[in-house]
C-alpha cells in the first residue's frame, strides 16, 4: 500500500481538542440555562399590545426615546403592516388607562397618532408558547434523525443530530450568558440555524460516504480528512457571504430583527465548526467503516456483467 498523501492542515489531528472545546461549551451553556436562564420576550411572558396609527411615518428610536423618558422600562416599539402603523408591546398588564397614558405621552413629544386598539397577553398564554417552542425544536431533531438516518446510515443520523443539539445549546448559553432577549424572532432564528447546519453536515457527509466508497488507501480518519478538505472552500465561502448578510441585517435592519440577526450569526459561526469537527468526530468515535457504506451487489448481478464485460468473438480473431 503506497503512502498515503499528508494533507497541509491535519483537521482529524486536532479532533481531541475540538472535542474538549465542545464538551465545555456545552457544559458552561447548560450551567447558564439552569442557573440564569432565559431573559424572555414579551411573546413569552405576556403583556400589553398598543397599536397606532400615526398621520406621517415616525421614527422608531424617537418613539423608544419618549416612551422611556415617561417612566416605562419593557417594551418593544415595531412597525406593524405599514411605515404609519406602530406596535408598542409593554410588559404592564393592561388596565383601562394604560394605552391611554401611553397615547398621552407620546402626543405630548408633539405626535399626530390615534389609538387603533389595545389587548393583553396573559402569561399562561406565554407558558404555552415555550412548551410548544421547546416540543417543536425537538420534533425538528427528531425528523432530521430519522431523515439522514434513512438517507445515509444510522451513524450519520446520530452524527447529524447531536451536531445541531449542539449549535443550539450554544447559541442559548450565549443569550443567557449577555441577558439578551428571547422572543419569538429568536426561535424562528433557532429554527433556520438548525436547517442551515445540517445543509453544511449533508455536504459533508455526502462527501464522506462518497469517499468511503471510491478510495482504497487510509483508515477512517483519513478519508473524513480528505473530505473535509474537499469541501472546506465551499463551506468558508458560503458561511462568509450568510455572514455578510447577517451583519448587514444586524447593524441596518433596525432594533426590531437585531437578536433576530445576532442568533443567526452565532449560530452560522458555531455551525460551521460543528460541521467539521463535531460531525466528523462522532464519525470516528461511532465507529463508521468502509463495511458501513458498501452497496452490497444484487444476486446474479455479479455473473451477468462479467458475462457483458466479455469481448465479441469476432474481436478476438482480429
Amino acid at each position: 500500500m503506497s503512502e498515503v498523501e499528508k494533507k497541509p492542515i491535519d483537521f482529524m489531528g486536532f479532533r481531541k481538542i475540538a472535542s474538549v472545546v465542545s464538551i465545555a461549551l456545552i457544559v458552561i451553556s447548560v450551567a447558564l440555562l439552569a442557573t440564569r436562564g432565559l431573559n424572555y420576550g414579551l411573546d413569552f411572558t405576556g403583556g400589553t399590545s398598543v397599536e397606532l396609527e400615526y398621520q406621517q411615518a415616525p421614527a422608531l428610536s424617537n418613539i423608544r426615546q419618549t416612551l422611556e423618558a415617561a417612566g416605562y422600562e419593557q417594551f418593544v416599539v415595531q412597525n406593524f403592516g405599514s411605515d404609519t402603523t406602530v406596535l408598542v408591546r409593554m410588559a404592564e398588564a393592561e388596565n383601562d388607562q394604560l394605552a391611554v397614558e401611553v397615547v398621552e405621552a407620546l402626543k405630548a413629544g408633539g405626535a399626530e397618532l390615534d389609538l387603533v386598539s389595545s389587548s393583553f397577553i396573559g402569561s399562561q398564554v406565554g407558558e404555552q408558547l415555550k412548551e410548544d417552542s421547546g416540543l417543536g425544536l425537538l420534533i425538528a431533531l427528531a425528523v432530521v434523525l430519522i431523515y439522514v438516518g434513512m438517507r445515509f446510515q444510522f451513524k450519520f443520523g446520530i452524527a447529524a443530530v447531536l451536531p445541531l443539539a449542539h449549535d443550539v445549546i450554544i447559541v442559548l448559553g450565549v443569550f443567557s450568558l449577555f441577558g439578551w432577549t428571547f422572543d419569538l424572532t429568536v426561535l424562528a432564528a433557532l429554527l433556520a440555524v438548525i436547517g442551515y447546519s445540517l445543509n453544511d453536515t449533508i455536504v459533508v457527509a455526502d462527501r464522506i460516504r462518497e469517499n468511503f466508497r471510491k478510495m482504497r488507501e487510509g483508515d477512517s480518519e483519513h478519508i473524513i480528512n480528505e473530505s473535509i478538505h474537499q469541501t472546506i472552500s465551499r463551506t468558508i465561502n458560503t458561511s462568509g457571504t450568510t455572514l455578510v448578510v447577517l451583519l448587514a441585517l444586524y447593524f441596518l435592519g433596525g432594533e426590531a430583527i437585531n437578536n433576530f440577526a445576532l442568533a443567526l450569526i452565532i449560530g452560522v459561526v458555531v455551525g460551521t465548526y460543528s460541521s467539521i469537527y463535531v460531525s466528523a468526530n462522532l464519525l470516528v468515535a461511532l465507529g463508521v467503516a468502509r463495511e458501513d457504506l458498501i452497496v452490497p451487489p444484487k444476486e446474479g448481478l455479479a455473473g451477468q456483467e462479467e458475462e457483458e464485460e466479455q469481448p465479441p468473438e469476432w474481436l478476438n480473431r482480429m
